[in-house]
């Protein structure tokens, strides 16, 4: 027989209460919920289970930029890849002119470039005063470093002393003897220690073709330009702002007279040419151009022979865009020689090359 507490009182009643469980502890899964998705997993990771809905992560900020910033580095490596094809394509200069180029010079610290441009082209689109045999349109030395661009112009009709053939306008270089000749003209030409470590030839007749894939141009007359009929056709532009296609570019660049202003010189034609040059840069960094960098990039090679390959081009283009757009300095003449060509001091060479070296 059970015996009960002493003094015979009933045992006291006591009640049990559960614990109220903490915030934290609720969000974390019991042990019974915890085994139950351990062997979900399981069930998930064994071959040849049926796929389930995937709950699909939501879409941050963070993720969203990820996204963009791939899709335009993907865009840029395109557009690279699209400018190193063309340019391996792209014929080079010939044995003279590359034999003609002076070594050293590095276009990361400074490296000095002759741009030639030849005024050949089809009897049919040939304007009045125009040459057939290729003598050289425009001659424009470019001293580019990273971070660094300096130009200068010299007008074509400048007096210099072309190997082997005696005193000359400069541009007749490049009829007499290509690129090669036209190297060692412009090096003796302007003295002083300069010399030229690469050359590119502008293909005049591709570079529509590069203006167009840009969207075209734009550009601010302060005076109207009009042209004497070439081509079929006269050029004609009222001042003021004016959006060019390629063929209206190249037809501006050249236009050797301007109706407009009868006493213009070259000098005015090689200002035309640095206005489109400034303006394809200007173009070029254009957000608009964004859309169109693998086009572009494919064509620029293919307006130029040089005897740079794809890395160095592509280093003179990243100079090109990162140096400013500046201003060129054209070496001014001094007085009028034989047939209509005009003298430089040798005072003015010395300056032009020491601004064009000058780092």
């Amino acid at each position: 027989m059970h015996a009960g507490p002493p003094g015979g009182q009933e045992p006291p009643e006591y009640s049990v209460y559960r614990s109220r469980k903490r915030f934290l502890d609720r969000l974390r899964p019991t042990d019974e919920q915890a085994q139950l998705r351990s062997l979900r997993r399981r069930k998930e990771r064994a071959p040849g289970a049926p796929e389930g809905p995937r709950r699909r992560r939501p879409l941050t900020r963070g993720r969203l930029l990820k996204w963009v910033l791939g899709a335009i580095g993907a865009w840029l490596l395109i557009s690279a890849i699209s400018f190193m094809a063309s340019a391996q394509l792209q014929k080079g200069v010939s044995d003279s002119a590359d034999a003609a180029l002076s070594g050293g010079g590095s276009l990361l610290t400074g490296s000095t470039i002759l741009v030639l441009g030849s005024d050949a082209r089809p009897p049919d689109s040939k304007e009045p005063g125009a040459s057939t045999t290729g003598r050289a349109d425009s001659i424009l030395l470019i001293r580019a470093g990273f971070g660094s661009v300096k130009r200068l112009s010299i007008l074509r009709d400048s007096l210099a002393e072309v190997p082997g053939h005696g005193p000359q306008k400069i541009n007749a270089s490049y009829a007499l003897g290509g690129p090669g000749l036209a190297i060692r003209t412009v090096e003796g030409f302007l003295g002083n220690g300069l010399r030229i470590n690469h050359v590119i030839e502008i293909d005049f007749e591709r570079f529509p073709e590069f203006i167009d894939a840009l969207g075209g141009i734009d550009i601010t007359l302060k005076r109207c330009v009009r042209s004497d009929p070439f081509g079929g056709r006269k050029f004609n532009l009222p001042r003021g702002e004016h959006h060019l296609n390629g063929r209206q570019a190249l037809a501006f660049a050249r236009i050797r007279r301007n109706r407009c202003a009868r006493n213009e010189d070259d000098r005015a034609r090689a200002r035309r040419q640095q206005q489109v040059l400034s303006s394809i840069r200007s173009r070029i960094l254009s957000p608009a151009t964004f859309l169109r960098l693998p086009l572009v990039s494919w064509e620029a090679p293919r307006t130029l022979r040089t005897d740079m390959r794809g890395p160095g081009l592509a280093t003179l283009f990243t100079d090109l865009l990162t140096g400013g757009a500046g201003s060129t300095q054209v070496l001014e003449p001094s007085g009028v020689g034989p047939q209509g060509s005009l003298t430089v001091s040798e005072e003015s060479k010395a300056a032009a090359v020491r601004r064009l070296l000058r780092d």
